[in-house]
């Protein structure tokens, strides 16, 4: 066996030990805006506890999948979704699930921070008292300092507490809703672009977390930017035109991959 088809089998065999535990699943997931199809059949498993990226042009498909994922699109009136999700290989778009509970288990942060216009404090404890965590004010406090301490600001914060949460830098901000969305204690975070409104320095502070989030959580993360992908992912799925194109381990997309098309974005020729 040569060198290089030893490279291969080893990529297929990490490949296939990524895909052993997935998180959620999608199969065939058609989207239409009422008479436009925004996504084509799709088929995507999510590994638990990795970072999935979703890469491709503007327009692709990769921020319609990731809200099909936590139902975002219901929010849509002319929005329809066919084929099938699942977490934890229940249904998500079963009538009896409830969707406030499904964005507990599955929290969103979006592309530009959206802090409460509350206080620090009462951005984290919103998730909490919605869904009964807290019991009492012990356990508020708990939570605030445990979901700041999770999204590396509770040093920055803790004695501005009680001050507005818009008041922060947007790059804290940013942490500040990743906090919020960790505080009612999600299996699934998803990411929208969550560092294209953000400076460089405040741009790494959020990749470094999100690598150390995902030993606690699956991470699904939409990104323009094919540098963050390769740093903070372990799994990437190409999107053009609503079709998903390719998928894979993060190096096997990037180094070796089976697709034309994702060759030609991924070098520049395109996107």
């Amino acid at each position: 066996m040569n060198q290089m088809t030893e490279i291969a089998v080893e990529q297929a065999l990490a490949s296939d030990q990524e895909k052993q535990n997935p998180k959620m699943i999608g199969k065939d997931v058609d989207v239409f805006y009422g008479e436009k199809q925004a996504l084509f059949g799709v088929t995507l498993d999510i590994p638990e506890r990795m970072v999935t990226a979703l890469i491709g042009p503007s327009g692709c498909g990769k921020s319609t999948f990731l809200r099909c994922l936590n139902r975002m699109n219901d929010t849509i009136d002319i929005a329809r979704i066919g084929g099938r999700i699942t977490l934890d290989n229940e249904d998500i778009y079963d009538p009896k699930i409830d969707v406030v509970e499904l964005r507990a288990r599955i929290g969103m942060v979006f592309q530009k921070p959206n802090p409460f216009p509350k206080s620090i404090y009462e951005n984290i404890t919103f998730g909490p008292r919605i869904h009964g965590i807290a019991r009492n004010k012990v356990d508020m406090d708990s939570i605030v300092e445990q979901s700041l301490q999770k999204a590396g600001l509770w040093n920055e914060v803790k004695d501005r507490l009680h001050e507005p949460g818009t008041g922060l830098s947007g790059g804290q901000q940013q942490r500040l809703c990743i906090a919020r969305a960790i505080a009612v204690s999600p299996e699934v975070i998803l990411m929208d672009e969550p560092c294209s409104a953000l400076d460089p320095i405040a741009t790494a502070k959020i990749e470094e977390l999100i690598d150390e989030l995902r030993e606690h959580y699956t991470i699904v993360i939409v990104t323009h930017s094919m540098q963050q992908a390769a740093r903070v992912s372990q799994r990437t799925a190409f999107f053009h035109l609503g079709n998903l194109v390719e998928e894979g381990s993060t190096d096997q997309i990037f180094t070796s991959p089976q697709e034309k098309r994702t060759q030609d974005y991924i070098t520049g020729r395109f996107g």
